[in-house]
């Protein structure tokens, strides 16, 4: 099971384990000012859903000095992450770090203000990954991302951006893109 953190504020999670987890191991939401520090997150290479720390609707986070080995994300924010920054995170095997699966609902938050740094990514399918929904209801903005001294080693694809994720095959992948064209 997952441990999670929901509407929690101003505080230090440091020093846990999660090995094994049968989804995410730790959800972080809702939450404001909360850091995550010399954490160890395992699970075997092959196993699905079980991303090492997801995030959504949280702002101010840290994700400093971790070690994630599981077979999905390492790192993975959602919809509302908003001022996160990933320090010395050691990834892999996994999917790597990943602003995931964003449009595929009518009423999501944007996502600013992330950082990633001094990172390792190794042995994994993903490094630096932007998912979204194709043709999906929502309308969200991603800005401010930054990326410095990330290494990666034995990574499939670097950096990825994906703007028709479709699981199973069960979204309509027609693409719509709007243009707009301000005066000035």
């Amino acid at each position: 099971q997952k441990l999670g953190f929901y509407f929690v504020n101003n505080s230090v999670v440091t020093g846990i384990t999660s090995k094994d987890s049968k989804n995410f191991h730790f959800m972080i939401y809702g939450c404001e000012n909360i850091t995550l520090d010399a954490v160890k997150i395992s699970a075997p290479a092959d196993s699905t859903n079980t991303d090492g720390v997801h995030l959504g609707k949280s702002t101010d986070v840290k994700i400093l000095n971790i070690d994630i080995a599981t077979g999905d994300d390492c790192v993975s924010l959602g919809d509302g992450s908003r001022k996160v920054l990933v320090q010395n995170v050691k990834c892999g095997p996994g999917h790597g770090i990943s602003v995931r699966n964003l449009g595929r609902f009518t009423k999501e938050d944007n996502v600013e203000g992330l950082i990633v740094k001094n990172c390792t990514i190794s042995d994994t399918e993903n490094g630096l990954r932007i998912k979204t929904w194709p043709a999906g209801p929502g309308t969200i903005t991603i800005t401010d991302m930054n990326f410095e001294d990330v290494t990666m080693v034995s990574v499939r694809n670097p950096i990825i951006i994906d703007q028709e994720y479709c699981p199973w095959n069960t979204c309509n992948k027609k693409v719509i893109i709007t243009i707009n064209f301000e005066d000035g």
